[in-house]
């Protein structure tokens, strides 16, 4: 069986994950749910390499998302974070592909993302700001533009190199991008903020978002990490992907409920509140909006499951 297990590289998963499709899979996974722990850490060496198992399944299959973080790799001219991702089947159990696990994460990010803009940005939001030059970046404007008429995508980070880099990345997709030196002046001019950073201290100003912006942060994973201000979560009608994970691990939320900036009655809902339309979303042209993931085992699944049923399907 090991021996005709597939193994599907990062270049097959995206190019089988385009948004528009993986945003409905998302939004019928949301819709119906799925049995999906929060994440297992588990220290493999005193010195900190750690591995992350993140399981789900539901009726129809189940899979792993098995995550290494060796931060010495670094000296070893080695990323830091591998991933791999199992798809099982549903009824037998055995396995039924191995996936890259980075490029399904890239997708299935930017998918709930978009998913949650769909319900939360205004239908008629055509400027993006996109903060943060790293791997993501370029897939969370993609993914934005699949929801939204994106007619300018301004992009900022703390290398002015690597900004001009992902501007040009997204230019030879064919999308508007241009670099900002301002970010305050380009959040002020921003229909949607999408933040992929490891930021500890504050990135997006609450002060400096106008009414009618939509605020979609990804970056920041753990609760001493955050990318917007208190101003920000407290002028924003707040969302999350899941209570449960976000929060838990996102300091975004985490850090003001503990300041008391906010309290836990102001995260409204859940991204299958959402997709069920047990909350309708935005409800205003003037009202800011702020979506908050760290992620959840479901969206793998999901991601997964389509790689593969694309891949096996036959070709004209």
């Amino acid at each position: 069986m090991a021996a005709s297990l597939p193994y599907i590289p990062a270049a097959e998963v995206h190019a089988a994950l385009d948004f528009p499709a993986l945003v409905d899979a998302l939004r019928l996974a949301f819709v119906h749910g799925a049995s999906a722990p929060v994440r297992a850490s588990h220290e493999v060496t005193p010195g900190g390499d750690r591995l992350l198992l993140m399981p789900a399944w539901d009726g129809d299959g189940l899979g792993v998302k098995i995550v290494t973080v060796f931060p010495r790799n670094r000296e070893r001219g080695l990323a830091s974070v591998a991933a791999l991702y199992v798809l099982m089947d549903g009824a037998t159990g055995h396995p039924r592909a191995l996936i890259d696990g980075e490029a399904l994460t890239l997708r299935r990010t930017g998918a709930a993302s978009a998913l949650a803009s769909g319900y939360l940005s205004r239908r008629d939001a055509r400027r993006l700001l996109v903060v943060g030059t790293g791997a993501l970046a370029p897939t969370m404007a993609e993914a934005h533009c699949a929801v939204r008429p994106i007619d300018r995508i301004d992009v900022w980070g703390r290398s002015p190199a690597r900004a001009a880099a992902t501007a040009a990345q997204l230019v030879a997709r064919g999308l508007p991008a241009r670099t900002v030196a301002d970010l305050d002046g380009a959040l002020a001019e921003a229909d949607i903020v999408t933040c992929a950073t490891t930021a500890t201290e504050p990135i997006v100003r609450g002060a400096r978002l106008r009414p009618g912006t939509h605020v979609d942060l990804v970056g920041a994973f753990t609760p001493r990490m955050r990318e917007s201000d208190d101003e920000a979560v407290r002028r924003a009608r707040v969302f999350v992907d899941t209570f449960a994970g976000a929060l838990k691990e996102a300091g975004d939320l985490v850090l003001p409920l503990e300041a008391g900036a906010i309290e836990r009655g102001q995260v409204l809902a859940e991204l299958a509140d959402l997709c069920a339309g047990r909350h309708p979303g935005r409800q205003s042209g003037d009202e800011i909006t702020l979506f908050k993931s760290v992620g959840t085992a479901l969206e793998d699944l999901c991601a997964a499951r389509l790689v593969a049923q694309r891949r096996a399907a036959p070709t004209s």
